[in-house]
Order: C-alpha cells, then sequence, then structure tokens
C-alpha cells in the first residue's frame, strides 16, 4: 500500500511539472498545486499507518494534514489565498470547516480548499472510512463509495486506436473511480444525446473536452488516455481552465469545482 501511495503522488507531481512548463497560465496553480500535494502525500502516508475511524475524521485531517496545507498555501499561494488562510487559522473553526465538508455542505472558497485539501488524502488513503460518509440516497451518478459527485471523467487507454474504453468518474472527495455510461448526464441522468454537447479546443488541449448537459446546465471535463497516455486526469483538469471559461460563457456550471477551485 506504501508502495501505491508513493507511485499515485510521484505520478501527480511528475504531471504536474510538465504541464506547467507546458501552459504558463498554469504554473500559479500548479506551483500551489506542488506544495499541497507534498503535504497530501504526507497525511495519505499517515493515515494509512494511524487508521482513524470515521467518527474522528476531521479532528484527525485538522490534527495532521491541515498544518502542511496550511504551510503550502502561504509558501505557494497568492497574496489573497495566505491572508485568506493566516486569517481562517487565526479566527476560523477549522475542524467545523472540515466537517461542513465532509457533509458536502456549500462553503467559501478558501473554506472548500482547506478541507478538501485536508481531508481528501485521508479518504483516499482509507477506504473504509470514505464509505462510512455515503448516504442511502446516493445513486449511480454518485461515488459508489463515499457518495461524493463527480469531479472528472476520463476513457482509459486500451492500447487500440479504435477502441474505447468505458466512461471512469473520479470522485471530488476520495478519488474513488466507478464507471458511467457516456450517454448518461453525469449530473442529472439525462440520456438524450442531441441534449449533452461536447465542447473542445483541439489546437490547445487535444486531449480533454467539455461535456455538457442542456437540461441541467452542468457540466465535466473528461480527460481520454488514448490521446495522451500520459495524461493524469486529476492533474490535467487543474490545467484545463480555459475550457471552464468556455463552458462558464455558455451558461453551464461545473457539477465540482477542482482543488483549485476552478
Amino acid at each position: 500500500m506504501a508502495l501505491l501511495a508513493s507511485t499515485v503522488h510521484a505520478e501527480r507531481r511528475e504531471r504536474a511539472r510538465e504541464l506547467g512548463a507546458r501552459y504558463d497560465f498554469a504554473e500559479g496553480p500548479l506551483r500551489l498545486y506542488l506544495a499541497v500535494v507534498d503535504a497530501q502525500e504526507r497525511a495519505f502516508e499517515r493515515a494509512l499507518a494511524d487508521g482513524p475511524g470515521a467518527e474522528d475524521i476531521a479532528a484527525y485531517a485538522v490534527r495532521v494534514a491541515l498544518p502542511g496545507v496550511m504551510e503550502a498555501a502561504v509558501a505557494a499561494g497568492t497574496e489573497t489565498l495566505r491572508e485568506a488562510v493566516l486569517l481562517r487559522f487565526d479566527e476560523g473553526d477549522l475542524e467545523g470547516i472540515v466537517e461542513a465538508w465532509l457533509r458536502g455542505e456549500q462553503q467559501g472558497g478558501t473554506d472548500t480548499f482547506l478541507a478538501r485539501a485536508a481531508a481528501a488524502p485521508v479518504l483516499e488513503a482509507l477506504p473504509e472510512v470514505a464509505a462510512a460518509l455515503r448516504s442511502a440516497e446516493s445513486d449511480d451518478r454518485r461515488c459508489p463509495r463515499c457518495g461524493g459527485l463527480p469531479q472528472l471523467a476520463f476513457f482509459p487507454d486500451t492500447g487500440e486506436a479504435l477502441l474505447t474504453g468505458q466512461r471512469t468518474l473520479v470522485c471530488s472527495r476520495c478519488a474513488s473511480e466507478w464507471v458511467l455510461s457516456r450517454m448518461t448526464c453525469a449530473s442529472c441522468g439525462e440520456t438524450a444525446g442531441a441534449k449533452m454537447p461536447i465542447l473542445s479546443d483541439v489546437d490547445h488541449f487535444p486531449h480533454v473536452r467539455i461535456d455538457a448537459c442542456e437540461i441541467c446546465r452542468r457540466y465535466l471535463l473528461t480527460i481520454d488516455l488514448r490521446k495522451d497516455p500520459r495524461a493524469v486526469p486529476l492533474v490535467d483538469e487543474l490545467v484545463a481552465l480555459p475550457l471552464d471559461l468556455a463552458a462558464a460563457e455558455r451558461g453551464y456550471s461545473k457539477i465540482s469545482r477542482n482543488l483549485m477551485g476552478f
């Protein structure tokens, strides 16, 4: 398991560096991400060793993961983020912020960033703890493990140009993966293809596209690993801000904003 943790975070780190060199506009967010992913890797490994219970997850994330996340934000974040993080440290109910995120409540950008950056690696490390968050109301558009909303989708690299693998969703809360039909809206469940436009920018992001829905006006980004086998979906999604802006201009809102708030 420790080897898996090392591999997963090393892949994310390497891809972030690669994309930072490729896309000038993403240098700032990826610099912050690289600082945060180091803190998340440490939290992941500590969680594997400590094995906290589901009832202790918020307190554990605040005690073990949040100090490193805050340090990363102060060191590599924007001045606005640094000031907001320091204010939360002085005045905020940090455990309450994490508990609210775990319950899926709407939060401000700084609170969401801190809670997600601190708690997500713990949930990713401990699937049985993540499973305790799942409610009976979950459906196939939500994570089968924790009930979280999808962050993104990807098509795996099948090794054959004419063979497309199943569309796989990635959870915004615990990073678990599950399969959902490509002809189903990941937000509302719409299945009419004519109501689900696909938008892309093949010149700048040949392996990324927007999957939108005219019914619910929501969207997510889909990463096609056949077109770029080196892609790491959770990292590549971070640099696709121009696609997010294009979707917003057309009146769509993202199912789940990513760690950087896009």
